[in-house]
C-alpha cells in the first residue's frame, strides 16, 4: 500500500468518525448492560448502541489481554469505525502485579479512565442469599492498593477511578465510612471516582452533599433509575431526580455519564437502552 494510499484512508476514516461524531449522539453507555448480546455479537451490538444515540463507551469485557475478543487496538478501531468514543474500562481483575499490562492495554483501546469496579484483590464479598454485598479487609488496606494503582495508572497515561455500590456509604462496624475515607486520603491527582447514582440513592445518601463537601471528584457517573420496588429501572421511569442531581455536575467534576441497568428483567438490554437514551433527553442530558 502507497503512503498516498494510507493518508487516503486515514482521511476517510477521520471524516467518518468526524461525521459521526457530530451526528447528534450524545451520552455514554456501559457495555456492562448489554453484555449478553456483546458476548455474541459485540460489533452488531456496538453498532446498535451507536444507532440508538449513544457517543461514547464504558467496557465491561477485559479478559487476557483483550475486550470483547478483540485486541487493544483493533476494539479501538472498531469503535472508532462506529462513531463511538472509548472512554473508560472496568477491570475487575486489575492486581497491584498485572496492572502494568492492564494499563497499557486499556491506554492501547484509547480509554481515558481504568474503573476499579469492585474492591480489588480478593476484597469484594457478596452473600447470595442476602444479596448483600461488602469487603473483607480494613480500609487501610483498600487505600494501599488504589493508592498504588493510581499511581500506576498515572505513568501508563490513563486515570484510575473506584466505583462505589451502596455499601461504601454505610457505617461499618467501626462506625467509619468507606467511601468517605477513601476520599479523604486519596490523592485527586492519582485517584478519583465515578459515582453510581443509583447505588447512592439506594443507601440513603445525597449525592449533592457530595459533591458539595469534595468537588471535583466524582470524574463520571452511572446513570440508572430505581423504581418503587427499589429494583433497577431505565432512566426516566424510575424516582430518582436526575435533574436535581444534573444541575450540579460542574461541581461534582463530572467528565462523562453512562446509562447502565444491571438487570433488566422482562425487557431486553437492547430495548432498555433506547428508553433510557430517550429518557436522558427528557432530563436534559447532553
Amino acid at each position: 500500500m502507497t503512503s498516498k494510499l494510507k493518508k487516503l484512508i486515514y482521511f476517510g476514516l477521520s471524516v467518518f468518525v468526524l461525521q459521526s461524531c457530530n451526528n447528534g449522539n450524545f451520552g455514554g453507555l456501559a457495555l456492562y448492560t448489554v453484555r449478553d448480546d456483546m458476548g455474541k455479537a459485540p460489533i452488531e451490538t456496538l453498532k446498535t448502541v451507536s444507532e440508538t444515540g449513544y457517543a461514547y463507551v464504558e467496557a465491561a469485557g477485559y479478559d487476557n489481554g483483550m475486550y470483547y475478543g478483540m485486541q487493544p487496538e483493533a476494539f479501538k478501531d472498531s469503535l472508532q469505525q462506529l462513531g463511538l468514543k472509548p472512554l473508560s474500562s472496568h477491570q475487575s481483575s486489575i492486581t497491584l502485579d498485572n496492572a502494568e499490562q492492564q494499563l497499557a492495554d486499556a491506554k492501547a483501546a484509547g480509554f481515558t479512565y481504568v474503573v476499579v469496579p469492585i474492591p480489588p484483590m480478593g476484597m469484594f464479598t457478596f452473600d447470595q442469599s442476602t444479596m448483600k454485598m461488602g469487603m473483607k479487609g480494613t480500609n487501610e488496606q483498600l487505600l494501599k492498593i488504589l493508592n498504588e494503582l493510581g499511581k500506576k495508572a498515572d505513568a501508563a497515561g490513563v486515570q484510575l477511578l473506584y466505583h462505589n455500590h451502596d455499601f461504601e456509604f454505610m457505617k461499618g462496624e467501626d462506625g467509619s465510612i468507606l467511601i468517605d475515607y477513601l476520599l479523604e486520603n486519596t490523592d485527586p491527582k492519582y485517584v478519583n471516582f465515578q459515582m453510581d447514582l443509583y447505588w447512592v440513592t439506594k443507601a440513603g445518601a445525597d449525592p449533592l452533599a457530595y459533591f458539595e463537601k469534595y468537588p471535583g471528584r466524582f470524574k463520571l457517573w452511572h446513570v440508572k433509575d430505581m423504581d418503587d420496588e427499589g429494583k433497577f429501572a431505565p432512566v426516566g421511569e424510575g424516582h430518582i431526580d436526575f435533574k436535581r442531581i444534573l444541575a450540579q455536575k460542574d461541581k461534582s467534576g463530572m467528565e462523562g455519564y453512562f446509562v447502565e441497568q444491571d438487570m433488566t428483567w422482562d425487557k431486553k438490554p437492547l430495548e432498555v437502552i433506547k428508553i433510557s437514551h430517550e429518557g436522558l433527553k427528557e432530563i436534559g442530558f447532553k
